[in-house]
């Protein structure tokens, strides 16, 4: 197995920690943003703005996908987090949920745009696919952590558990590490994640002219909660409510799809909201006035002149002057510029 710990030093007189989860769960947070940028400037729209509005929707993102964490770990029972709040925000800091950095996340990214007037529908067609890529490739630090995975099995693709790592309900001593595999739950949400992106991107581009605003936004809330809503059968670590075999995440995944389902309907006028009849059929792209490109000095200096100069023209009061006398005509002037020519006597010569 991989060693979740790639070093360790000290700041000052703090322990730091790198490890690999955090390392990945960053590179797919990079890879998420340029798929967006990318996605941004596609349509027409300024990606750079998607640059500062991801700096407020990454960080808030995390703080509530760490919240999240903590709040259905404690349904699930585990009572750490009540007794010792500190430990909370205490690094090392472990254990990230999905749903409270996207839920999170997006507010923050809505409001920024708001703020500034950009059409929310574009971006959020345009970090939806982008956003589930990230989420894809954030799952392999799962695997390095030895977490989210599911019940025994006797499939191929089993993959072994340490003991260290085992969920209390399946103890070493019924399960021994040497024969005992366990199905990869991690690894079929990335794969069902990538399937879902690489058919937004499709569907983005195959039906550009004919979707609406927000399709895309639409398409991901159903696609990504119904294959999360059946990743959740193969989750023994989530909370349940009561004695059923429904967990938290799996309610929140199928209310999920249900508003993405209901977003579409309503796009395509199946459905009539009063709340939804502001909603734009298109995107709005804001409308930028550029500055006027600034002259070089010369020709700066040599328009002024000029303008001088038509100003004095202009400010010159014009003089009024008799009658002109009147040119004289072309026979005259040609006549006074003829030269007189005198005959020329010819000498009578002796013969």
């Amino acid at each position: 197995m991989i060693d979740p710990v790639i070093f360790t030093f000290k700041l000052f007189i703090w322990p730091i920690t790198v490890t690999w989860y955090g390392v990945i769960v960053m590179s797919g947070v990079l890879i998420g943003a340029w798929i967006a940028e990318r996605e941004v400037r596609r349509r027409g729209e300024n990606s750079e703005v998607l640059v500062d509005a991801m700096v407020w929707a990454v960080i808030v993102g995390i703080l509530g996908a760490r919240l999240w964490y903590v709040a259905n770990s404690t349904l699930a029972g585990n009572q750490s987090y009540i007794q010792d709040p500190l430990s909370i925000i205490r690094p090392p800091i472990a254990g990230l949920h999905i749903f409270g950095g996207l839920l999170f996340g997006g507010i923050a990214l809505v409001i920024f745009l708001k703020r500034n007037g950009y059409d929310t529908w574009l971006f959020l067609d345009a970090v939806a696919p982008a956003a589930l890529l990230g989420q894809a490739f954030g799952r392999l630090g799962n695997f390095i952590n030895q977490e989210l995975y599911g019940p025994p099995t006797t499939l191929p693709w089993g993959i072994p558990i340490a003991a260290n790592h085992r969920l209390a309900q399946f103890p070493v001593s019924l399960f021994p590490v040497e024969t005992t595999r366990f199905h990869p739950t991690f690894a079929y949400e990335m794969i069902l994640n990538v399937l879902i992106v690489l058919f937004l991107l499709w569907l983005s581009r195959r039906y550009e002219e004919q979707l609406k605003a927000g399709t895309i936004f639409s398409a991901w809330l159903m696609l990504a909660g119904l294959s999360r809503t059946f990743i959740e059968f193969f989750r023994p670590d989530q909370a349940r409510i009561g004695e059923t075999f429904i967990t938290y995440t799996m309610t929140v995944s199928f209310l999920m799809a249900m508003a993405g389902l209901v977003m579409l309907l309503i796009r395509y006028g199946k459905i009539q909201l009063a709340a939804a009849e502001g909603w734009a059929e298109e995107y709005q792209l804001k409308k930028v006035e550029k500055a006027p490109r600034p002259r070089p000095a010369r020709v700066k200096a040599i328009v002024e002149v000029e303008d001088e100069v038509e100003e004095e023209a202009v400010a010159k009061p014009v003089r009024k002057t008799s009658a002109a006398k009147k040119p004289a005509s072309t026979k005259t002037a040609a006549k006074k510029t003829a030269v007189k020519k005198t005959p020329v006597k010819r000498r009578k010569t002796e013969e």
